[in-house]
């Protein structure tokens, strides 16, 4: 069964009079969205749940902090709609709808009025793929790709399989929990995935998944159907204060993703995007609490690394002990792949360049084309409703 959208606050029914006239301005400035199946996993009786912080507006996204694009994406622009940062992989992005708008959104850019980045029509990303023999895979993003029509959806992976260098397709999704009917209840999807995810050429699904309740029957009836389909299931998380900073809700995270069959991949240092500062976590927190969970799960759990998604590449976080961060180019925008780095990290460090002389690593990127303008320096604008 469809679960039923809500896009105004002023429907949830679960808040006081109070909370929505308080939370109204937040909705204006940054894009709401949720769905009755996810709002009845919050456990309403408790102010601070992690899922409820996940999707609701808080006050606190209007303390001055942070950029629109914290990762400086209007540099990875080949064409409209497609990014190509790392000399094999490609990023489509095909949806400026999301299923959930999760409050940490390091692309809550894409949902303002004056702002075009994803595209209906991919049409140039698919061509320059196509002349581009280094790309072997493409992740699929925006936004959500599994909000698009499965027929829509169709067209984009369909010309994709045509490309013969074209090995891996990703989908960079929240669906498997945000709304896992849309999976498992679509055969025309399914019939799709299994179609083209073959022995020789897997479709990835990069799950969003934060906390371990997120874990339903209905997500895991989901995970079943997306393997049945022949499709790889993995997934990333940020580690984030109220949400997930926790070494037992961690460990308990990569455990049932390791028993749901769902490779843990990343976890993320949340990125200093506008509105983010109460999920603010120092440098040296999270990797404490992303090693005391993994001491806390099997070998198939500890598989995670934690990374940052940072202007320069993938720096992965090898540790950080007595104020000195370890670290290396897990991927690298300037092809550093491995380099290794030892810096001081201050205790309150957030972020790579948090770090002093950090800058002496890598050097600031140039826009790649003319046709996407940055948005850190815009003034505030009302956000799209989107709406299905």
């Amino acid at each position: 069964m469809k679960p039923k959208y809500i896009t105004n606050i002023d429907k949830i029914t679960y808040l006081s009079d109070e909370e929505k006239k308080n939370l109204k301005k937040i909705t204006e400035k940054y894009v709401f969205r949720v769905n009755d199946y996810y709002l009845n996993l919050i456990d309403w009786s408790d102010p601070n749940d992690p899922l409820k912080r996940l999707v609701i507006p808080t006050t606190d996204e209007l303390q001055e902090y942070g950029r629109w694009d914290a990762s400086d994406e209007d540099t990875n622009y080949v064409v409209k709609g497609c990014q190509h940062k790392y000399s094999t992989t490609a990023l489509l992005l095909v949806s400026e709808v999301c299923g959930a708008y999760c409050r940490y959104c390091f692309r809550k850019r894409l949902f303002r009025t004056d702002v075009k980045e994803a595209m209906m029509d991919v049409s140039e990303g698919l061509d320059y793929i196509e002349n581009h023999p280094e790309i072997n895979n493409v992740l699929l993003t925006g936004g959500d790709p599994l909000t698009l029509a499965t027929k829509k959806l169709r067209l984009i992976i369909e010309r994709l399989r045509s490309i013969p260098h074209v090995k891996i397709i990703r989908l960079g999704s929240k669906m498997p929990v945000f709304n896992p009917m849309r999976i498992y209840e679509d055969s025309e999807l399914l019939q799709l995935l299994q179609e083209y995810s073959t022995e020789e050429n897997r479709i990835y699904l990069m799950a969003h998944i934060n906390h371990p309740r997120e874990i339903t029957e209905e997500a895991k009836k989901c995970f079943k159907a997306f393997h049945d389909a022949g499709v790889i299931v993995v997934n990333q998380t940020p580690v984030l204060k109220g949400i997930n900073d926790d070494s037992a809700i961690l460990s308990e995270l990569l455990d049932k993703l390791s028993w749901a069959g769902v490779t843990p991949y990343y976890f993320f240092i949340n990125r200093p995007v506008a509105g983010n500062d109460s999920f603010v976590l120092s440098l040296e927190r999270v990797y404490k609490i992303v090693e005391k969970a993994k001491a806390k799960t099997s070998g198939l759990g500890k598989r995670v690394k934690l990374v940052m998604s940072h202007t320069s590449g993938k720096i992965e976080i090898l540790a950080i002990d007595n104020g000195k961060a370890y670290l290396k180019y897990h991927q690298s925008r300037d092809e550093d792949y491995g380099k290794f780095m030892v810096l001081d990290c201050p205790p309150d460090a957030a972020w790579f360049d948090d770090l002093p002389e950090n800058e002496r690593h890598w050097k600031k990127p140039v826009k790649k084309t003319h046709e996407v303008i940055s948005v850190n320096e815009l003034p505030d604008t009302p956000q799209k409703n989107k709406k299905n």
